[in-house]
């Protein structure tokens, strides 16, 4: 089970200068815990989700075991009509599947790999092209 408090460093303005946010358990349902951010409120989401799913055998293979998070917080954009500003949820999430039997260091490899994607700024800015982020 995952701790009930989450510390994450995060480097909002990615400059070296991480700050940290901590998330709280909110809610625990059967292979899913919601936690709440700091900013969280009845009328503003900040949330961090965990999933996870068992594996399921097939033949002689082991299976997969899938897990997954996600962030989700409400954001205030510009409306339509450039005079009013609208409340949306922005999202990102990350999963994985994971072959029964990886090595550890293979898993970690893994993740190392979508850190640096994630981490890439002008990879990330050709990604997310024509969009305004």
């Amino acid at each position: 089970m995952l701790d009930n408090t989450i510390t994450l460093s995060v480097d909002p303005a990615n400059d070296s200068n991480p700050e940290d946010q901590i998330f709280t358990r909110f809610d625990e349902y059967q292979n899913r815990s919601v936690y709440t951010g700091p900013n969280h409120s009845l009328s503003d989401r900040e949330t961090l989700t965990f999933y996870r799913t068992a594996p399921k055998p097939s033949g002689n293979f082991k299976g997969v075991a899938k897990s997954s998070f996600k962030i989700s917080r409400d954001v205030s954009v510009e409306g339509k009509d450039d005079t009013t500003t609208v409340a949306a949820i922005e999202l990102g999430e990350v999963s994985f599947s994971i072959p029964i039997g990886t090595t550890a260091a293979e898993a970690m490899e893994l993740r190392q790999r979508l850190i640096a994607v994630l981490d890439d700024d002008d990879l990330m800015a050709a990604a997310m092209e024509n969009l305004e982020i």
